[in-house]
Formats: structure tokens, C-alpha cells, sequence
């Protein structure tokens, strides 16, 4: 008898699975704010040159007539590129010519200015304290800024990589994930406390490298409620960054994730081919106990569950090929590559929407919900390479809007078509690669390795500005439309298919 349809029998969907489910979900939620947390802790506020006349008390009172702060202002900071404050240099010394009434922008020359040599003065009416302030991340320093997100990003790929899926095979999935929550706990709480920029993203970069595990994890027993706990947890943070402490505000809970996992219980078919057969059987009458099922659970015995032991080895032991994976187009990790450049290049750079960015946070987040859950009723009746391929043209098409409609309306619903996307491939994923692969790199952990991979590039992107503010927006926009014609070429359907055992 094979172990699926063992657990079947003894309920593979009943009064068990639900607060295990919602158990692994919560941990989702708590997590999933990690990977897009520098909106908000690394916003960029405005800003402008420290200047004597404005911040320093003895020298105002050093000015002969009583001055206000804009005169003061105008005198000591030349016009910016948007006719405002410059935010980067600042007079050699005071222009007093300027509060003449006919004064023009002749009165001054470029030679009259010079970099903020002293610090900078950051307005702190949205954020308190943010890594932009506190470690000066502006005009020379600004490219540190996306340089953070992708050095937490790149974390992602590195825990993603074979060792991680071979230790939960050695260790059991609930033992790594439980470890997994502390790790977090603690890299993500130092973070919030690193007395530098450089020690910041190093503990950035532990977090990501263990926030990817409790994702590899649960992939397989929540492919959509994973999606649908990344979208809530984004929700929370919107809701969170309004304090000061928005890294402690998400991290500090992980703490409490590690005590409850150690109730969570073990994979029985791990426990099956590990040979721990009597702890199988206990789990598996659990099981059958708490979902009705009690006679079923009673009637199974260690025989039964050495001959589906047997079963399952002779599965698991199909053999398969790192290097052959990676040569097979029709797995799709160049959506998966797609998915994350373009995702991460959109969602990190809330600031260029507007304004107020924890509104639109929410706004892009809140709405995904219902689409979220409405693919998978098209990919049950469209198939999924058709909906995987109209939801990344479609995305791509509204991102690429925003060169003719500069709004960032189109940007948003392009940002929300690509979290559904991800929503899509995530089932997709699960479906193509062939099950026989999982001894040699899990469809979770290839599919993490390539997306991420993407994901790290996408925050750069932004750097391409200094060549036209349009050129990011036409780059993130091409590549998903890009994919999602491959899509229709390349990737297989796999609606209503068995799974594959190997890559043949």
C-alpha cells in the first residue's frame, strides 16, 4: 500500500490538518514582512544640508535683523532640480543678496555652493528613525539604499540552496523549521539594534538566509495558503510601520513561533523512510484518531507500514540529475527568474508611487486577495500555462502603461498581476517538477534559488535612472511580458496530468 493512499485512509484532510495548517501559516504571516520591511525602514525622508543659520542657535543669533526660517532657508540652500530645497549641497556661505526682492538665479553661481560637508537634516513628521538617517544613505550614499535590499534578497537564494532541503531530509521538517523560527528571531532582532550599516546587512542577510527555510518547508502542504500568508503579512506591516520600531515589531513574534512549533507534529512519511516506523504509527493513529477515523488507525499495523516504507524508497531513489534540471526549458525557472526581478523591482520602490507609502502599501496588498483566490478557480477551468501567461502579459502590459500614464496607478495593479502571478506558478511549480528530482534539489528550493536570484537584481534596477526615469519601468515591464509569451511556447500543461517521477 503507498503512503498517500495510507493517509488517505486515515484523513489526509480533516479535523487534524487545520490547526496544523494554521499553525504553519502564522509563521508566513510574521515572516513575509521581512522581505519587503525596507520600504519602511530604509524610506529615504527629505531632506537637506545641515547649515549654521538653520540648526545652530548661536548663529542665529549672530544675524543682525530677525529673519524666518524660509529666509534663513533661501539664503543658506540653493534650488533643487524640483525648484524646492537642494538636497544635497549647500551655499559656501550665507547669500544675503537673495533677500533682495529683484534678485534672480544670476546673484549665484555653482561656485557659491558645496556638498553637505557637516550632515544632513531629515524630515521626521512619517518616520523617527530610519537606516537613511541614521547612517546618512543620501545623495553620494543613496545607491547603498537598493545595495541593502539586495544584500538581504541575495540571502534568500544562498538558504534555498541543496543543503537546506538535505537537512530537512536528515533532521525531519519540523525540527529544522523549529530552529529555523529561532534563527530568525535572533538575526532579525539584531538587526534592529547593529550600531552599523555594514553589521545591519549582514544580520539582513542571516535573516533572509533563514526566513527562505520556513518557505521551503511548508511549500508542499501550503502551496496557496503560503501565498495567501505573504499577502496578509504585508497587510500587517502597512499596519506596523507606523511605530518606530518596525524591524523589532516583526521580528520579536518569531520568538513565540519557535515554542509553539515544538507541538507541530512530524512529516509521517519522513518518519517512514527514516525507519522510525513505531513513531509513524503513532503519528498516523493521531491522525485517523482526531479526524473520526479511530477503527482505521487501530487497523494499521508496523507491517503495514514497512510494505509502504518499501513503496516509497523505491520512489524517492528514482534517479535524477542537478545539471539536468537546470538543462530542461520546460521547468520554467526563467519564470520563476522573471517573477522575482520584476516583483522586487516594483514592490521596493514604494516611495516613486507616492507620498504616503503605508496607504499604499496597503492598497497594493489589500486588493490582491480576491485575485489571489480567483486564479485558482481559472487555473481549474483556463488550465494553467494559459493563466500563467495571460496574468504575466497582462502585468507586464500595465507596468509598461506607466510610460504613457505616469500615475502609478497601472504600476500598482502591474505590481498586484505579478503577486498573483507568483500565486499561479506556485501550483504551476508543483505540478512540473518531476517528484523522482526531490533527492536532488526540491521543486521549492530550485524555484526559491531562481526567483530570488532574480529578486536581487530587481532593487537595482532603479539605478538605470540616471538615464531616464522611464528606463526601470520599461525593463521591469518587457521581462514579464517576455516570460509570459515563453510560457506558452516552452512550459507543459499539466491540468488534470499525473505528476511525473522523472524528467523524461
Amino acid at each position: 500500500m503507498a503512503f498517500s493512499e495510507l493517509l488517505d485512509r486515515g484523513g489526509s484532510r480533516g479535523r487534524f490538518q487545520v490547526p496544523q495548517m494554521v499553525a504553519l501559516v502564522v509563521p508566513i504571516t510574521w515572516l513575509a514582512p521581512q522581505n519587503v520591511l525596507e520600504n519602511f525602514s530604509a524610506a529615504a525622508p527629505s531632506h537637506r544640508c545641515w547649515v549654521p543659520l538653520l540648526d545652530n542657535s548661536m548663529a542665529q543669533a549672530s544675524v543682525p535683523r530677525a529673519l524666518d526660517p524660509q529666509a534663513l532657508l533661501a539664503v543658506s540652500i540653493p534650488p533643487g532640480p524640483s525648484r524646492g530645497p537642494h538636497q544635497c549641497r549647500r551655499f559656501r556661505h550665507p547669500q544675503w543678496q537673495l533677500l533682495d526682492p529683484n534678485a534672480t538665479a544670476t546673484n549665484w553661481s555653482e561656485a557659491d555652493t558645496e556638498p553637505c560637508v557637516d550632515s544632513w537634516v531629515c524630515d521626521r513628521s512619517a518616520f523617527t528613525s530610519t537606516i537613511v538617517t541614521k547612517w546618512d544613505l543620501v545623495c553620494d550614499a543613496q545607491a547603498l539604499r537598493p545595495m541593502a535590499q539586495s544584500i538581504y534578497l541575495a540571502g534568500n537564494p544562498v538558504g534555498a540552496a541543496p543543503p537546506s532541503p538535505h537537512a530537512c531530509r536528515r533532521f525531519g521538517r519540523r525540527r529544522v523549521l523549529t530552529w529555523i523560527h529561532l534563527r530568525v528571531a535572533m538575526a532579525a532582532t539584531a538587526a534592529a539594534f547593529t550600531p552599523t550599516f555594514s553589521m545591519y546587512c549582514l544580520f539582513r542577510f542571516l535573516t533572509a538566509f533563514t526566513v527562505v527555510g520556513t518557505t521551503l518547508n511548508t511549500f508542499i502542504l501550503l502551496v496557496t495558503l503560503n501565498s495567501l500568508g505573504y499577502t496578509f503579512g504585508r497587510v500587517l506591516l502597512a499596519a506596523v510601520a507606523y511605530g518606530v520600531l518596525q524591524q523589532l515589531a516583526v521580528s520579536v513574534p518569531c520568538f513565540l513561533c519557535f515554542v509553539y512549533s515544538w507541538w507541530l507534529a512530524e512529516s509521517a512519511r519522513w518518519l517512514l523512510i527514516m525507519g522510525r516506523l513505531e513513531r509513524g504509527l503513532r503519528e498516523l493513529q493521531k491522525v485517523a484518531t482526531i479526524s473520526g477515523k479511530r477503527a482505521v488507525g487501530d487497523a494499521l499495523t508496523i507491517e503495514v507500514l514497512r510494505s509502504a516504507k518499501q513503496e516509497e524508497l523505491s520512489v524517492s531513489q528514482t534517479p535524477g540529475s542537478l545539471v539536468a534540471l537546470l538543462h530542461t526549458p520546460g521547468l520554467g525557472l526563467w519564470t520563476c527568474f522573471a517573477l522575482g526581478f520584476t516583483f522586487y523591482g516594483l514592490i521596493l520602490d514604494l516611495q516613486a508611487l507616492g507620498s504616503n507609502i503605508f496607504l499604499l502599501q496597503a492598497l497594493i496588498v489589500v486588493p490582491d486577495i480576491p485575485p489571489k483566490v480567483g486564479t485558482l478557480l481559472l487555473l481549474g477551468h483556463l488550465g494553467r500555462r494559459p493563466t500563467q501567461a495571460v496574468i504575466l502579459v497582462l502585468a507586464g502590459l500595465c507596468i509598461l502603461a506607466n510610460v504613457l500614464v505616469p500615475h502609478g496607478d497601472p504600476r500598482r495593479a502591474g505590481a498586484r498581476g505579478v503577486g498573483v502571478a507568483f500565486t499561479c506558478f506556485a501550483i504551476y511549480t508543483a505540478e512540473v517538477f518531476p517528484t523522482g528530482a526531490v533527492g536532488v534539489a526540491s521543486p521549492g528550493a530550485l524555484c526559491q534559488m531562481a526567483t530570488q536570484a532574480g529578486a536581487i537584481l530587481g532593487p537595482l534596477v532603479r539605478l538605470l535612472r540616471i538615464y531616464g526615469d522611464s528606463l526601470p519601468l520599461l525593463v521591469c515591464g518587457v521581462v514579464p511580458v517576455r516570460s509570459g509569451l515563453a510560457a506558452l511556447l516552452v512550459l507543459p500543461e499539466t491540468q488534470n496530468l499525473p505528476l511525473p517521477n522523472t524528467i523524461q
